[in-house]
Formats: C-alpha cells, structure tokens, sequence
C-alpha cells in the first residue's frame, strides 16, 4: 500500500472510533428522566414531520434557485469549457 492509502485508512479509522465512542457515550436512557421545568408538547405526526424536515427545506432550495436564475444578469450562457471553445473557434 502506499502511503496516500495508509494515512486514508489511518484517518478512515480515526473517524469511525470517534464515531462510535461518541455514539457509546452519549446515553439514550437518560433522555426519559425529565428535568425540573421540562414541559413537552405533543409530538409531530409523520406528514408534519415530512413536511417540515423534508418539503420545506427543498421548496427553500428551489425558490433560491429560480430567483439566482431568474435573476442572472450575466449575457454568455454558454459553459466555458475548452471544449466550448473549440467548437466556436
């Protein structure tokens, strides 16, 4: 192996250990003990939590990317590749 693949493999572990260790400590029991001045409301149902982690962030995206193109005042158009370059010469 050389040594890109080595120090790939090194990080590779490094990030899964850290992972793990971080996902091993961090205790899902003690989410069931409630703190003083805890006052839950009432959970979201599957479609209200579709829409507000899945629809509304990629409506968001969407209305960004129609504005940016909507509004692009740039004149060429055309991509700048060499190959694009070429074609025209």
């Amino acid at each position: 192996m050389t040594v890109d693949k080595k120090n790939a493999l090194r990080a590779g572990a490094l990030a899964a250990g850290t992972t793990l260790m971080m996902l091993l400590m961090s205790s899902p029991a003690l989410a069931l003990a409630r703190d003083d001045g805890d006052d839950p409301g009432k959970g979201l149902s599957v479609i209200e939590t579709l829409s507000l982690y899945v629809l509304t962030p990629l409506a968001l995206f969407a209305i960004i990317a129609g504005l940016v193109l909507a509004l692009d005042k740039s004149k060429d158009r055309e991509p700048k590749t060499k190959a694009a370059a070429k074609a025209k010469v």
